[in-house]
């Protein structure tokens, strides 16, 4: 029986101590405490489990943090984080307060950047490289992306520019056929084509060792071997992409073997020149559950290791996603110029249904948001009407797209912003918290916030109804929060009103609480509170975000003396401001009080939790109103 090793690794150097068969052994001990932590806290799972034995040859190999590794996304981080000095803080991974389910350079200088959106990766490496180099460093930099983050342009445009420069940038290719849906399009192709040479890659490294081993004429028969080698290449692999950018290509290889891995790493270090090194991994390695369902077991919620199985979910807890799901599922049945289109979240969006049942009216674009919006607006060019399933989140990747492509055009293309407002657990990179206050000051443009599941389905048909083409209204955002629907209410089934909300609570009193429809619950929690109190308290869901019927917002404005703006949202250049000022112009009688998201990140947490620590629960609102009121 061997004493675990995992818990005595401070540092990555102490890694180079440990023998194979050590190392081999402390693999199984990192996946055993991945797959436990994660099964309480919940987290990203196969993309974890498939990268240990890559993380562990690059630390081998390279000395972090003077040598950079950059992981894109980051969710394949935790080896990482294990392996430098983070192994007895591991539990807090993703809590309040805790150890980051992404690499954060706050959080430890092993960290070299700050990721969780993919395809950022190679852009951010290679100026770091630069940088090293125009201080006159000699440290290295690696990168370690997955094929489905390459998928993603600003990878493409790195790439190209790295060939320029010709610095000795590592790109770590890791290949696993998997991005969160299955790898889509020309690229998974290609590299499947890659994967093929795998066997010209081994010979070429026995014959490589072999001729270098020769007495006397090793080194000359060597370079000559080189060069005949290039010149073969010229004539028989002339289809490598990287190779065509400036870079050396190496691979594919085994992923899961250390030695190997290694051997090839301790080579690729001494290139002074861009080099691609294409690893084939398995996503969920060692978990029987992540291997079978890698897709499934991407990013998930606590679960049973011996079973595989999550928590029971309450009964009659419909999520604002499967409420979506359903209402698009039944639209694209009435209407068959319906289209829904992903960016590798097929199933996280929802649309799994709408797929099965209309296969070729779904398009997963892959981790490709620019393109997916761009490519909608040309389907609605055609009089289509398509449907862009996005979180929030990463609606930010496009908002030129959506601006220039879109809006500019008076194109109706559909936006569910999915995950609108905080995310719970993967902090600071996943809230959608931003949606909003970019999207508002953008002509021909409207922005819906449901506050039920009936209000939700009302939008998308209200949506859908309009006028196609170039003389429609323009573009249309539903945003939604990636959690339970609330008990339906009545005045939401009310058909909609451009830029007109509805009033869920309406009596004589002087005081009244607008808000953004996810926010429904605290603000009838905290309409219960101040009640207490003795202080009623009208309800009004806004559900525009924009436009906004000045003309009746000011009316209502004049009804009370005072109005409190609650939005999910940054309170810099959300729905609040706007009412402030349509208050200041049109001289309205309420005193305005704005309740959203302070000028700063939010970092990790439930969502709950999230809520309460910005003011934005039922106790948190009830108290702005009630210091409001008595200052």
């Amino acid at each position: 029986m061997h004493e675990p090793e995992l818990p005595h690794i401070h540092e990555p150097r102490e890694l180079r101590r440990l023998s194979y068969a050590a190392l081999n052994r402390l693999a199984v001990e990192i996946r055993e405490t991945i797959v436990a932590t994660v099964s309480k806290n919940g987290g990203h799972l196969a993309s974890n489990l498939g990268v240990v034995e890559l993380t562990i040859a690059l630390h081998r190999v390279f000395d972090s943090p003077q040598d950079k590794i950059v992981w894109d996304v980051g969710h394949q981080c935790y080896t990482h984080k294990l392996l430098t000095g983070r192994y007895d803080v591991f539990p807090t991974l993703r809590q309040s307060g805790g150890l980051a389910g992404f690499p954060k350079y706050a959080e430890s200088p092993h960290d070299a950047f700050d990721t969780g959106h993919a395809s950022t990766s190679i852009s951010a490496a290679l100026g770091l490289l630069a940088g090293e180099r125009i201080k006159g460093g000699t440290g290295r930099v690696v990168v370690v992306i997955g094929d489905g983050a390459l998928t993603g342009g600003l990878a493409y445009e790195a790439l190209s520019h790295a060939g320029q420069l010709g610095l000795p940038l590592i790109v770590i290719l890791n290949d696993n056929k998997m991005s969160i849906s299955p790898n889509v399009g020309g690229l998974s192709k290609y590299l499947s084509r890659l994967s093929m040479k795998a066997r010209y890659q081994s010979f070429r490294r026995k014959f490589d060792a072999m001729a270098q081993r020769l007495p006397f004429i090793g080194d000359v028969f060597f370079d000559l071997v080189v060069r005949l080698k290039r010149a073969v290449k010229a004539v028989f692999y002339t289809d490598n992409f990287f190779v065509d950018l400036g870079f050396e290509y190496v691979g594919p290889i085994e992923g899961h073997q250390i030695q190997g891995l290694e051997r090839v790493l301790q080579d690729v270090r001494k290139l002074d020149r861009p080099v691609v090194v294409h690893v084939i991994t398995r996503k969920g390695k060692g978990y029987c559950f992540a291997e079978q369902d890698p897709g499934t077991y991407h990013g998930v919620s606590s679960f049973s290791v011996s079973t595989g199985l999550g928590g029971a979910t309450p009964q009659g807890n419909t999520s604002f996603t499967e409420v979506f799901s359903k209402a698009l599922l039944d639209a694209g049945s009435r209407d068959e110029r319906v289209t829904a289109i992903t960016a590798a979240m097929e199933k996280g969006t929802g649309l799994s249904p709408f797929k099965a049942a209309f296969p070729q009216r779904f398009f997963d674009v892959g981790i490709a948001e620019e393109h997916a919006v761009t490519f909608a607006a040309g389907l609605a060019a055609q009089g289509l009407r398509p449907v862009v399933a996005i979180y929030s989140t990463f609606i930010q990747r496009a908002v030129d797209q959506i601006i220039h492509d879109t809006a500019l055009q008076h194109l109706p293309v559909i936006f569910a912003l999915d995950r609108a407002g905080f995310v719970s657990d993967d902090g600071e990179t996943h809230q959608g918290l931003f949606d909003i206050c970019l999207f508002r000051p953008i002509p021909n443009l409207t922005i819906l916030a449901p506050a039920s599941a009936g209000e939700l389905a009302l939008m998308l048909d209200w949506s859908l109804a309009g006028p196609a083409g170039r003389v429609s209204g323009g573009a249309i955002i539903i945003r939604y929060p990636k959690a339970p629907c609330p008990l339906e209410l009545p005045a939401c089934s009310a058909p909609l009103e451009q830029g007109r909300g509805v009033f869920v609570r309406q009596q004589d009193t002087s005081c009244c609480l607008a808000f953004t429809g996810s926010l429904y619950p605290q603000v009838l929690d905290a309409a219960e509170r101040l009640a207490a109190q003795g202080i009623d308290a009208d309800l009004y869901n806004l559900r525009f975000l924009k436009p906004l019927d000045e003309d009746y917002l000011g009316a209502i404005m004049n009804r009370y003396k005072m109005m409190i703006f609650i939005e999910e949202g940054s309170r810099a250049g959300g729905i609040g401001e706007y009412a402030a000022e349509l208050a200041l112009r049109r001289h309205c009688t309420a005193q305005v009080l704005i309740l959203g998201v302070p000028d700063a990140f939010v970092s990790q947490g439930k969502r709950e939790e999230l809520l309460h620590l910005n003011g934005l629960d039922g106790e948190g609102i009830a108290a702005g109103v009630l210091g409001f009121r008595c200052s």
